[in-house]
């Protein structure tokens, strides 16, 4: 599996795609003659300047992880290399079938950068996508649209610190599609033209991906690198770059690193999908063997040495910023080969972190704890330093106590060492994720096993099976002591520091002085031995006489059996072979938000955190999951429009267990205060953290405005939130829970016999309900009227950043389901619209943004929106901008290449979901009470292709009108200068 462990630091590269400090790896599998072809289009090549060709280096040899390994590469996995030096991975997948994930890897990130071309490895990024030397600017993405993949989705790429990916997941794996793709990324690799004019066009775009990911998260993320690794390079380096560069840089610096760096020798070309490796193979050699290099290679990264350091603290102020404390200490970074020797090591160490966090977990779940959550892995930082690190997340002004507990805990296993049943807890676990890695292994998904393919690249770590790794684990766990895994434990916080690096939104009196203090005065403190836990049983295994089926029938077309028991519980069931040794359960109670009050804001927000998280009357959470340590199973409670749904993930050998544990959770559970406490004070800091970004604001407001201030939708205030109880929780819950309709999905790797045999154990066994209808006006919503000026709201971040919101009333979808497909249409061209008209055009932001939600509870409720986030003065443009785009769209219907482009990338969508098990589980859900559910997925994708431009305006002139709801989120400084209002 990849990472079973991983974790990502906390407060670490916000807005940067990679260069995340992550868990180490210990195992690196998943569980989870080139002439244009007639299929490829290209436009007329561009006229000067000449492309950049990325050159060719007299190849060097080239060494993939396991050549110098005694680990064996996962055998379904083959590997190459061109004689330019250029290597490929290849791998054989049909899940989902017919598609294939490509991914080209440039082995060059930030890291690379001189000191002239800060930020330029990722506007590099962008420019491939503005005009190469066969395909226009602007027609990149306009070409893979028409071949049914939506840009995100499936087009994209990211810089990191040390490599450049470019991502296309293919919906088809035919001639056509597959050579087109391969065309693009062969045009990526080393046909960029970088032309002048398209790079200053593309300067607005990257300074608003700078601007809208800037914020607290960001500069956080920077002083803890300038900390962490002071005097190094990564610190100077990060991917985004210096905004001065972006904006002034010459044509020149940007061709250096292009040839410099997108060079053959420099370059991974992984494909994975259902495909023919030879023909795949082929195809690769005829589209790159003809790609040289010009010009000298780019020199390795000289990320500096780690400087000695003894005990350190700082303190970051970040109003709007998480309140945490990391404790570090840092090593040269460990540089040997990938083995199994080093991944014997790497997978003690890992137990042994999994017993410490274990011990972090029990804290923060106990009374008045200490932090909100605390954990502590050990990670390579950018190839610059091995890091050990303790990191907490606490209430604002509890720094003291979260960092007190957390280095006493670490002083207590490093002295008294982990308890043999401790350890055994994790390894059952660990265990139970890399057998069910085995056991579906033939049907993991294809953009999965591309990312960790690219990702073992990236770390020069061998890409094993599943199988591979469970045998790997078995040897090293066999006999494995306690006393094995404490010494390997302890020597991980030895080294460079310890380093304090606390953040706080407010100021620290006395600042690092008190802080390095009080790290001192705890230190001093004795600690005493751990306590073992005391061993308990799983006690829920009969719920009454089995229920016996009162009603079946089949759904034949759409391979689904729906069942209803005597006691009115209702079940459905549709096996699938979409991921081996997976099923999902879903348990839909009463009747969601239709159960809560209209007339006042409640603490229903509370309910999922609180409800599983309180455990069960016979065993609290935490001994839960020590009895059921070596089982797959879930249980999460969500709140939603039509219903409470309790949802589990589990394998057939658990699948009776599943079932036990969410009947448990609805006949009884616990209500402990703690998790409730907990998340009442999560829920405190939240509010500064989202005042800080436009998207903060908008999110925080967002849900209750679009129904018209109606209270259930609303974020809960300050004063709410301190208000809140666990009693009132429990009372919004408890009814619908004990009284309301029970329905239960199952959709996966399950036998029907089965599937009925065991709800009829569990579910089925329970006294039949009596349930109470919600209240007449529950279901009735609204969207707000429109309003002549925009809505105001302020937030506290950078003066540069705003964001402007428009939308517009429509109807619900069961009373006219291919009406909502046209307006999904009338949507997707205006995305494309607007893309066109803000991004490609004006360079005014990153990502417009468009959605429609058209509801099947509420009669009448529907809206189509459209956002950007952009400078202050740029909001009153966009809002003209959308209405001249809606005037065109009610004049004249979209072309017949807009809805191309806008219908293939949706219907691929949708092709890709209905293979997957979540898909299922979600559309299935409360079908048997209303058979429109059913029509829906029959009619999703012909009702798409049915929708014609005729249609699309007559949407537009329907419900695109002048008439639209808008608001603004400015700076507070704006506001309070233009003396406007909230």
């Amino acid at each position: 599996m990849n990472d079973l462990k991983r974790v990502l630091a906390a407060a670490l590269i916000a807005g940067s795609t990679s260069g995340c400090a992550m868990v180490e790896r210990v195992f690196h599998s998943d569980t989870p003659a080139p002439t244009r072809t007639a299929e490829a289009p290209v436009s007329p090549k561009p006229a000067a300047p000449a492309p950049v060709v990325a050159a060719q280096a007299p190849a060097a040899k080239t060494v993939w992880a396991q050549d110098g390994s005694d680990l064996v590469p996962d055998p379904a996995v083959r590997y190459g290399v061109l004689p330019n030096g250029m290597r490929y991975v290849l791998m054989k997948n049909a899940t989902p079938p017919g598609q294939a994930s490509l991914r080209l890897r440039v082995d060059a990130g930030s890291l690379n950068e001189r000191d002239d071309q800060l930020g330029l490895a990722h506007f590099i990024e962008h420019m491939v996508f503005n005009g190469t030397s066969q395909v226009a600017e602007g027609d990149m993405v306009k070409i893979l649209e028409r071949a049914g993949l939506a840009f995100g989705p499936d087009t994209n790429a990211f810089t990191s610190f040390e490599q450049t990916v470019y991502q296309l997941d293919l919906p088809k794996t035919d001639e056509s599609t597959v050579d087109t793709g391969l065309f693009l990324m062969r045009e990526a690799a080393g046909e960029a033209l970088l032309k002048s004019d398209a790079i200053d066009r593309e300067r607005g775009v990257v300074l608003s991906e700078e601007r809208t990911r800037d914020g607290p998260g960001m500069r956080i993320a920077h002083a803890r690198y300038d900390f962490l690794l002071k005097g190094q390079l990564a610190p100077k380096r990060f991917p985004i770059g210096s905004t001065e560069v972006i904006k002034t840089a010459p044509r020149e610096p940007l061709v250096d690193f292009y040839r410099a760096y997108y060079r053959p020798e420099n370059t991974t070309l992984v494909a994975v999908g259902d495909f023919d490796v030879d023909a795949m193979e082929a195809k690769i050699k005829g589209r790159f063997a003809n790609w040289t290099a010009q010009g000298p290679a780019g020199a390795k990264a000289d990320q500096g040495q780690l400087a000695p350091r003894g005990q350190e603290a700082e303190v970051v102020v970040e109003p709007g910023g998480a309140s945490t404390v990391q404790i570090g200490w840092l090593n040269p970074p460990d540089r040997e080969p990938d083995t199994k020797a080093d991944r014997r090591k790497a997978l003690i160490r890992q137990l042994g972190f999994a017993v410490l966090n274990r011990r972090y977990e029990r804290l923060a779940r106990a009374g008045e704890p200490p932090f909100l959550g605390a954990a502590a892995y050990r990670y390579t930082e950018l190839d610059s330093a091995d890091v050990t690190l303790l990191t907490m997340t606490t209430q604002p002004g509890h720094w003291r106590e979260a960092m007190t507990a957390a280095e006493q805990e670490e002083r207590r296993i490093v002295k008294y060492g982990v308890l043999q049943e401790e350890l055994d807890r994790e390894i059952s676990e660990l265990r139970a994720a890399l057998t069910q890695g085995v056991a579906g292994a033939a049907t993991r998904r294809t953009p999965v096993l591309a990312a960790g393919l690219v990702d073992s690249v990236d770390d020069h770590e061998v890409y094993t099976s599943p199988a591979d790794d469970l045998a790997l684990f078995e040897e090293t766990v066999k006999g494995l002591k306690a006393a094995t895994v404490s010494e390997t434990l302890k020597a991980q916080f030895a080294g460079q520091g310890p380093l304090v690096f606390v953040t706080s939104p407010t100021p620290i009196e006395g600042g690092e002085t008190k802080v390095a203090q009080a790290f001192a005065q705890s230190q001093t403190a004795e600690v005493a031995p751990p306590t073992a836990v005391g061993a308990k049983t799983w006690a829920y295994t009969d719920f009454g006489p089995a229920g016996k089926v009162a009603d079946e029938r089949d759904v034949l077309d759409l391979e689904t059996t729906f069942v209803r028991f005597e006691n009115g519980v209702r079940l459905t069931v549709k096996p699938t072979k979409f991921r081996d040794d997976q099923i999902l359960v879903s348990v839909r109670v009463g009747d969601g938000y239709l159960d809560l009050p209209k007339d006042h804001e409640t603490s229903a927000w509370a309910t999922s955190a609180s409800f599983t998280e309180g455990g069960l009357g016979k065993l609290t959470a935490e001994e839960m999951e020590q009895v059921l340590a070596s089982n797959v199973y879930g249980a999460s409670l969500s709140l939603g429009e039509e219903a409470f749904t309790l949802s589990g993930r589990t394998r057939p050998e658990d699948f009776g267990l599943q079932m036990q544990v969410l009947t448990a959770y609805l006949t009884d559970p616990a209500w402990r205060p703690e998790p409730f406490q907990r998340a009442r004070a999560y829920g405190a800091t939240l509010h500064a953290q989202l005042e800080s970004t436009p998207g903060g604001v908008l999110g925080r407001e967002l849900a209750s405005l679009v129904k018209n201030g109606d209270p259930r939708w609303a974020f809960p205030s300050r004063e709410e939130m301190a208000k809140s109880s666990l009693d009132e929780v429990k009372s919004l819950v408890t009814g619908p829970l004990q009284n309301g309709p029970i329905e239960v999905v199952i959709v996966g790797d399950v036998n029907l016999d089965e599937a009925i045999r065991q709800t009829a154990l569990t579910f089925g066994a329970l006294p039949a309900r009596h349930p109470v209808a919600p209240a007449a006006d529950a279901a009735k919503v609204a969207f707000p009227a429109p309003n002549a000026q925009p809505l105001r709201f302020t937030h506290k971040g950078r003066a540069d950043q705003g964001l402007a919101y428009v939308a517009w009333a429509t109807p619900d979808f069961p009373s006219d389901p291919q009406r909502a497909r046209t307006l999904r249409m009338l949507e997707r061209v205006l995305d494309l619209r607007l893309t066109e008209e803000l991004r490609e055009h004006q360079s005014v932001t990153y990502s417009p943004s468009t959605a429609f939600e058209s509801s099947w509870t509420f009669p009448g409720y529907g809206y189509l929106s459209a956002s950007i986030e952009a400078p202050p003065e740029k909001l009153d443009g966009f809002f003209r901008d959308v209405a001249k785009i809606a005037a065109d769209l009610r004049a004249k219907p979209p072309t017949a290449d807009e809805m191309d482009r806008a219908r293939r990338p949706r219907v691929e969508a949708l092709e890709k979901a209905k293979a997957t098990n979540e898909y299922w589980l979600g559309q299935l859900s409360g079908a048997q009470t209303d058979p429109k559910k059913l029509d829906a997925i029959r009619a999703s994708i012909p009702g798409l292709e049915r929708v014609t431009p005729a249609d699309v305006q007559k949407a537009a002139q329907a419900y695109l009108t002048d008439k639209s709801w808008k608001l603004v989120v400015v700076p507070e400084a704006q506001l309070t200068k233009t003396g406007g209002a909230q």
